[in-house]
């Protein structure tokens, strides 16, 4: 069964191989960068929570605000 390419088939011609390379590092490049600023964003928005929830479901089981607390 052939893979889905979104750029097309690979060309034959050097020029356009050249062309067609660039072409699949720049949108490798712009999915990366895309895929980390999201990630940063459900990390700095999501580790309170993820801490708290930990922290409610351990044992003993702490009140809410023995967790929030620095104490």
């Amino acid at each position: 069964m052939a893979s889905w390419n979104p750029l097309g088939p690979p060309p034959s011609d050097a020029r356009e191989k050249e062309s067609y390379l660039s072409t699949a590092a720049a949108a490798t490049k712009y999915w990366t960068t895309w895929t980390m600023k999201k990630a940063a964003v459900v990390a700095h928005y999501g580790f309170v929570p993820l801490v708290i929830i930990i922290g409610m479901n351990s044992e003993p089981k702490p009140q809410l605000y023995q967790l929030l607390s620095p104490i």
